[in-house]
């Protein structure tokens, strides 16, 4: 009899075509219909409605209840972060879609991974904030460092940051970057600041983040005082 982890039934629930790209269809943090879902998995309500029980059922979707209608989600920036280093390693052995379509390198620029940066830009945010001493990187552990003035100048007040079971600074495997960038309660106040100060925006509907010529001139400039 074997002990420990089944990784196997997560591995069956992943490996369904049609699952597989209801739960990519999440990554970016938002909540879907059940018929939104349906749509980009390209089958039907009913069939749609039997994988999104077995997704919630088994811990990777939440039911989310809004007045008459009921969205899905994530379970968690660690199903978020599991789906980024699937889809790396997908990039890596040749497993790709046919039609990446016209947004793919913009995507791979900026977009969001549930509720942090991603892409280029963010994985170059991590590694200027290590740098600059403000996150420490043991390993791949990424822990606060002793400079919170950093931050704070920035707007975010480190010691404000929520604790729990959530880490505060997490490293998520990017994987069009094949590199980790920022994740946990700092990578989503990091984003919600780039937000604050009108540097970027999100395309609605989609994961991608968009900065406005003067926006990206100062999110470089930040990093370059890192």
């Amino acid at each position: 009899m074997k002990h420990g982890p089944d990784i196997a039934r997560i591995a069956a629930l992943l490996g369904d075509p049609a699952r597989a790209n209801m739960m990519t269809a999440l990554i970016g943090g938002q909540a879907l219909t059940a018929g939104e879902l349906a749509r980009e998995a390209g089958i039907s309500a009913s069939t749609a409605s039997s994988h999104l029980a077995k997704l919630t059922d088994d811990g990777l979707l939440v039911r989310v209840r809004q007045s008459r209608s009921v969205y899905y989600a994530l379970a968690g920036e660690d199903v978020a972060a599991l789906l980024e280093t699937l889809m790396g390693l997908a990039t890596r052995t040749g497993h790709l879609r046919t039609r990446p379509g016209p947004k793919e390198p913009a995507l791979r620029r900026a977009r969001v991974c549930y509720d942090h940066l991603a892409g280029e830009l963010a994985v170059t945010m991590l590694d200027s904030l290590i740098a600059r001493g403000v996150i420490e990187d043991r390993d791949g552990a990424l822990s606060l460092g002793p400079d919170t003035g950093f931050l704070r100048a920035f707007g975010i007040e480190a010691e404000a940051l929520p604790r729990g079971r959530r880490p505060v600074c997490k490293a998520c495997l990017d994987w069009s970057e094949r590199r980790s960038h920022l994740a946990g309660s700092l990578g989503a106040a990091v984003l919600t600041r780039i937000y604050e100060l009108g540097w970027a925006r999100r395309t609605k509907g989609a994961r991608l983040v968009t900065f406005s010529a003067p926006g990206l001139a100062a999110f470089e400039g930040w990093l370059g005082s890192a």
